[in-house]
Formats: C-alpha cells, sequence, structure tokens
C-alpha cells in the first residue's frame, strides 16, 4: 500500500482572514465549497499535493495552545521550507503586517544538516515553522 498525502485540513475561526494569511505564504484556492452549513476551501501551495483545506467554525471556542503546552500530545505544527528565512519573514511582514513570533530565528542540526528555523502562528495560532537549509 502507498499512502500520498491529499491535504491537511484547518479548522479556522475567520476563512477569510486565513485565506488571506495562507495567500501571503503562497497558496492559492484552488476550489470553494460548503461543508455542512459552513464554508471552506482547497488551497494549493507552488509545490502542489497536499493540498490545504480551510473549514470556518461558525461558533469558535478557543483551542489548546499546543506550542506553549510542553505536556501538549496531537498535532503540532505545519512546517514550510524557505530558501532564505529572514527574507521570508520580511516579506512575511510586509504582506500581512505584524507577525505573531512564537520562537525567533534559530539555527538547528538535524542529522548532518544544519537549518536556520522560525516559528510563527497563524490567525489561529496554528505554530507554522519555516525552515531553511544553510548546511
Amino acid at each position: 500500500m502507498i499512502l500520498k498525502a491529499h491535504h491537511i485540513s484547518i479548522k479556522t475561526a475567520d476563512i477569510f482572514r486565513a485565506i488571506a494569511f495562507y495567500e501571503a505564504l503562497g497558496f492559492t484556492v484552488t476550489e470553494r465549497f460548503t461543508t455542512g452549513s459552513t464554508l471552506a476551501c482547497w488551497m494549493q501551495g507552488a509545490d502542489a499535493p497536499p493540498h490545504l483545506e480551510l473549514i470556518q467554525v461558525p461558533e469558535p471556542k478557543p483551542s489548546v495552545d499546543a506550542f506553549g503546552d510542553e505536556h501538549f500530545v496531537g498535532y503540532y505544527h505545519l512546517s514550510f521550507h524557505v530558501d532564505n528565512l529572514a527574507a521570508c519573514l520580511q516579506e512575511l511582514v510586509d504582506r500581512v503586517g505584524k507577525l505573531k513570533l512564537l520562537l525567533p530565528p534559530r539555527t538547528q542540526t538535524i542529522g548532518d544538516r544544519t537549518y536556520q528555523v522560525a516559528f510563527i502562528a497563524d490567525p489561529d495560532g496554528l505554530a507554522i515553522e519555516l525552515m531553511a537549509l544553510i548546511a
């Protein structure tokens, strides 16, 4: 059996705000639809699958702070490769304004590679890791 990733689904309090944010990350809306009585869409990144699915929650409740709670168990964050971390962060600030920075840029070695990584939050607080290979 071979599994191929199809989409990642994110529930959001404001789908239009989330679309604008993910468009700033380079995604484009490919499909708009409803699921039940709420709005949803699929977005596609520059590197094709998986799709990103956004689903608006009609009556949102505060979510768990997966990034800030060291005891949290479950899905943790999205991660995207970027060519230049500093340039990417500046471009995002230029596009969306102030970013919520969860972890400032730092160097991290994983195996035999070294990355520059930072974590930001999307409009609903979901952690997003941006990482650039530096060696």
